[in-house]
């Protein structure tokens, strides 16, 4: 998620992965995948660089909880039937 600002001042946060367009023209527009638009008061590079740092982020949580074993947990396996 990143937090944008409508220009009416009031802040909320935005599903960064249902971004399809940004505009900027002057003001800056983000269209979602729904067909729904904000115009914020962030800028083209400012939505771009908070997109990039929350990918960033999500990548870096991922490897904390990973650590140095990249293997899923335990395995499934289909157990020998008990005749």
């Amino acid at each position: 998620m990143i937090v944008v600002t409508r220009l009416n001042g009031s802040r909320f946060a935005l599903n960064a992965d249902l971004i399809e367009r940004v505009h900027e023209s002057p003001d800056t527009t983000l269209l979602m995948v729904d067909g729904t638009s904000y115009v914020v008061t962030e800028s083209l590079a400012e939505i771009v660089r908070e997109i990039v740092e929350f990918r960033a982020r999500v990548l870096a949580r991922a490897e904390e909880l990973v650590g140095d074993d990249p293997r899923p947990g335990p395995r499934l396996a289909v157990a020998p039937r008990a005749d």
